[in-house]
């Protein structure tokens, strides 16, 4: 029974999982595979145990987090398994309730931005690098980021099509060739354009803390960049408050509120 239960999750992942890069061989024979990191490439599940390991991540429902803002805090909820969200601030709220992105604000001009690129994306920044574990994903070895005479070896990020608002998007992540902890994050936009773009903006994730055994990112810093690569220092993001659960967040803590506007 055991060797069916694991070959049934084999199958189950090559039906789903995509990696482009040379795949090493496997010993399956072995008594103490981890089945849950197995299936990635070996690259980026180096990554994920360097973090506290995509099993532990996995057992997490919900994950809560605050950005400084001068004005005040904003507050992320995030369903991990469904991906519901709310943002909460003194002067609006966004919440995505799993069909609809909706606005509810003080008054008109709270929200100056677009809801609908916005409600996930700090989620995004949030959750790496093990939101670079979700289903849809193409994993490729590229170029080393090459920065202050220090090398980081990339791994590239791209989504199968319909994946996610922008299916278009592409990561490249780099690490720590000693450590194997990220370091790096470049990536393209393309909600508006809906075409790839080659234009990869920066983040160096230049600070860490555990939570609930966890690596997840403390301050995040916005680079400069020319020719697709970082050159100064342009901006620091905090992330303060993090909370991780194993217990669902309530469902009507994401549903459209009276006095919401749907955003298309």
């Amino acid at each position: 029974m055991k060797n069916i239960l694991f070959l049934t999750t084999i199958i189950l992942f090559v039906s789903c999982k995509k990696n482009t890069g040379t795949k090493e061989k496997i010993d399956y024979s072995e008594e103490n595979l981890d089945v849950t990191t197995s299936i990635y490439p070996e690259n980026i599940s180096k990554v994920f145990k360097a973090h506290g390991g995509l099993d532990v991540w996995k057992k997490m429902q919900s994950l809560v987090f605050e950005i400084e803002h001068p004005e005040g805090n904003e507050k992320t909820t995030t369903a991990l398994k469904s991906r519901e969200s709310l943002i909460e601030t003194e002067t609006f709220k966004i919440g995505f309730d799993g069909t609809h992105v909706w606005l509810r604000q003080e008054d008109s001009l709270a929200y100056k931005g677009n809801a609908r690129f916005y409600y996930n994306l700090m989620f995004y920044f949030c959750a790496m690098p093990f939101i670079l574990a979700d289903d849809g994903i193409i994993y490729e070895d590229t170029e080393p980021l090459v920065f202050e005479g220090k090398s980081y070896p990339g791994i590239k990020i791209s989504y199968e099509s319909g994946v996610g608002e922008s299916s278009e998007d592409e990561y490249v992540l780099y690490y720590d060739s000693e450590t194997n902890q990220m370091v790096w994050l470049s990536y393209t936009v393309t909600y508006f354009s809906k075409e790839k773009s080659k234009d990869f903006r920066y983040i160096n994730y230049s600070d860490w803390q555990t939570i609930d055994g966890l690596l997840l990112p403390k301050t995040l810093t916005w680079y400069h960049y020319e020719n697709n690569v970082p050159t100064a220092k342009k901006s620091d993001m905090k992330f303060t408050n993090i909370k991780l659960s194993a217990e669902k967040p309530n469902a009507d803590l994401f549903k459209v509120p009276e006095g919401a506007t749907l955003v298309e």
